[in-house]
């Protein structure tokens, strides 16, 4: 590589936990203890963002607050919010190393990318809480990155750039547009979008398909292609400059970046 320098991965989704299913047990449970039922797709729209800005974005949902108030005689505030979030940190910690293993490919690339001189970023929704019990297990499967900037070390989260700009003085990278920002949701996308970079949408192995390999080989054709389609739309909707299956194919769409960068072309 002679035009990018560095690739800032996103956590859950992208380089661990196929399907990103981790946090979505955990939200619908969190919110179960205050007597409220959420369905795996209100858990997952906001999938991206630090995890109290998450539970505030379900909360806000017209289902959501009409069954808060339901149950409790008022509408959701600030003060609800901080509980629901409260019971959601340490259920995350307790589940976060039961999602663990490294989707298939991530190891094998990220050293082929080291090999060819790229710096490894990596940002997440995931607070430093989180990630203490994450971090042995991925580093003893093969992925330490070189910088990691979580949810809660910058008063801003996704989709603002904060977190990269961090990435950037971290690794000693610039300018925005030699690095790319491969991540699975929109508001990941946007925060590489917003601080300038490049960005990869993984479709198949992050919240935008949404299953686990087992269940997503158990899909009719037909089924598994609508999906597909749909998790495609929906990360190129975000913004995403390019769209891949999974990490695997992340030096294809690389190798393309770094031709478009050849050519004078710019995020």
């Amino acid at each position: 590589m002679t035009q990018l320098q560095a690739v800032v991965f996103d956590w859950a989704g992208t380089v661990v936990d196929h399907g990103s299913l981790a946090p979505m047990g955990v939200f619908v449970r969190a919110f179960a203890e205050f007597g409220v039922e959420i369905s795996l797709d209100e858990a997952r729209g906001p999938m991206g963002m630090a995890k109290r800005d998450h539970i505030q974005a379900v909360m806000a949902l017209p289902r959501v607050r009409q069954a808060w108030q339901d149950r409790h005689g008022t509408q959701p505030g600030e003060a609800d919010i901080d509980r629901v979030y409260e019971v959601f940190v340490p259920l995350n910690v307790q589940v976060v190393t039961d999602h663990a293993e490294l989707i298939e490919g991530t190891a094998r690339v990220v050293a082929g990318l080291r090999a060819q001189g790229l710096m490894i970023g990596s940002t997440t929704g995931y607070t430093r809480e989180i990630m203490a019990p994450l971090l042995p297990k991925a580093a003893a499967q093969g992925f330490s990155p070189d910088s990691l900037v979580c949810a809660g070390d910058l008063p801003k989260g996704r989709p603002h750039p904060a977190m990269m700009y961090r990435t950037f003085l971290e690794l000693g990278t610039g300018p925005a547009w030699t690095v790319v920002k491969v991540d699975d949701t929109g508001v990941g996308l946007g925060e590489g979008l917003n601080a300038g970079t490049w960005t990869v949408g993984v479709a198949l192995t992050g919240n935008a398909f949404g299953l686990s390999p087992t269940d997503t080989q158990r899909l009719a054709p037909a089924d598994f292609a609508a999906r597909k389609a749909k998790a495609y739309a929906t990360l190129h909707a975000a913004g995403a400059h390019l769209v891949i299956d999974g990490i695997h194919d992340l030096p294809a769409a690389l190798a393309q970046l770094e031709g478009r960068l050849a050519r004078g072309e710019r995020p």
